[in-house]
């Protein structure tokens, strides 16, 4: 991927944006959503419903395929909105991880991921972020990652320690989910960190 001249050395230049499709492995490939896999991605939230509803709090904002076409328009319009891709395994839509926000000034960004019941534990959202965090400190010039997630989603907590990441800390009722505060967990690597490491687990 070619690097805007300038970036990262001046903040004000233009940045490099997300690819639109990343090959994880053979079969299992992270692909940005156009308006026509809406369909897909509601049928994968509808039917995941009551099991994603523990950790996310925005399950009742998805009430048709309309919803998807609209936050689909939204994050291809807007580059500065998170950043989506649809996790798709042998072509069927089994999850999805995306960039939740991107700080260019500061070279950081967080990561946010949900997976269908039927396809957890596989080790996919591992691989999914692992791919997404390679890519944007390889390719994007990026410096630090976090994933921060609730004190008790477990598993969730587990994927960012396969993928190396430390804890930096608690936050108390970080975020209202649908009758309750939960706490939260922040996990982050750099670049140098990553690097590091002599693979993920």
């Amino acid at each position: 991927m070619p690097e805007p001249i300038g970036w990262p050395d001046d903040p004000d230049s233009q940045h490099p944006l997300p690819a639109n499709s990343l090959l994880i492995e053979d079969g299992l490939e992270l692909l940005a959503p156009i308006e026509i896999d809406a369909g897909d991605l509601f049928v994968a939230v509808d039917e995941n419903r009551e099991y994603l509803r523990e950790w996310l709090p925005w399950l009742d904002d998805v009430n048709s395929v309309d919803d998807e076409v609209a936050m689909i328009r939204r994050t291809r319009e807007d580059e500065n909105s998170d950043w989506i891709y649809l996790i798709r395994s042998f072509g069927e839509l089994v999850g999805v991880v995306s960039l939740n926000w991107v700080d260019w000034n500061n070279r950081s960004f967080g990561v946010g991921y949900w997976i269908s019941e039927s396809s957890s534990g596989r080790g996919i959202i591992t691989k999914a972020c692992s791919r997404i965090i390679e890519h944007c400190f390889n390719d994007l010039r990026l410096h630090r990652s976090v994933i921060e997630v609730a004190v008790e989603n477990h598993s969730s907590r587990a994927v960012a320690e396969r993928l190396g990441m430390r804890l930096e800390g608690i936050s108390k009722d970080r975020e209202w989910l649908y009758d309750h505060f939960t706490d939260s967990a922040m996990y982050a690597i750099t670049a140098p960190e990553w690097k590091a490491q002599s693979g993920v687990n």
